[in-house]
């Protein structure tokens, strides 16, 4: 019966994009069976709306004039994740099928590490948090332990389906804030 819905299985995936990119438009009327062609700009919309999320991320540098906390910044890298937590696995479990789409996955998390990083350093040169013995490495580690809470338990293991967003995150700071307070 999926047929009656999706011609196939691209059809479906493109849905399930545009759906995380734009979560109207599962509300909207569709005439069926839903194809390909329905989404001929979806690839640029991801794309774009990768990079416009990075642009707005990156904001608050740098840190010393902003007034940002480094709890903020983890709650609000933990949002951004979690907001895109379906597209992000779901662009990571079919890269091969949706090669141009794990290119523009790859260059934004090559440029979230950037901009965590930038973050990261502002925060240790301020002051702000204590300077580990390998800081790109333990910017590694945050953004593991925020992927970790914001998707994988959420989608991933079986045993935790009903765990609540916020749960998650407290969780995830709760874990990360003390780890690199001064003291």
């Amino acid at each position: 019966t999926i047929y009656l819905d999706f011609v196939g299985k691209k059809d479906i995936a493109q849905f399930i994009l545009k759906c995380v990119i734009n979560p109207e438009y599962l509300e909207a009327e569709h005439r069926r069976p839903v194809t390909l062609e329905d989404f001929g700009r979806t690839e640029k919309e991801i794309r774009n709306t990768l990079r416009e999320s990075n642009a707005r991320f990156s904001a608050r540098l740098p840190v010393a004039e902003s007034g940002y906390t480094f709890e903020g910044l983890l709650s609000d890298a933990f949002d951004l994740i979690a907001r895109y937590a379906l597209g992000i696995l779901f662009i990571e479990k079919n890269q091969y099928d949706f090669v141009k789409l794990a290119g523009y996955y790859r260059q934004y998390r090559t440029d979230f590490f950037r901009i965590m990083n930038d973050y990261f350093t502002g925060f240790m040169d301020a002051g702000a948090i204590r300077r580990p013995l390998y800081p790109h490495y333990a910017v590694m580690h945050i953004i593991e332990t925020l992927m970790h809470w914001a998707v994988d338990i959420r989608y991933d293991a079986f045993e935790t389906k009903e765990l609540p967003l916020e749960t998650a995150k407290a969780v995830a700071l709760d874990s990360l804030v003390p780890a690199y307070e001064r003291g």
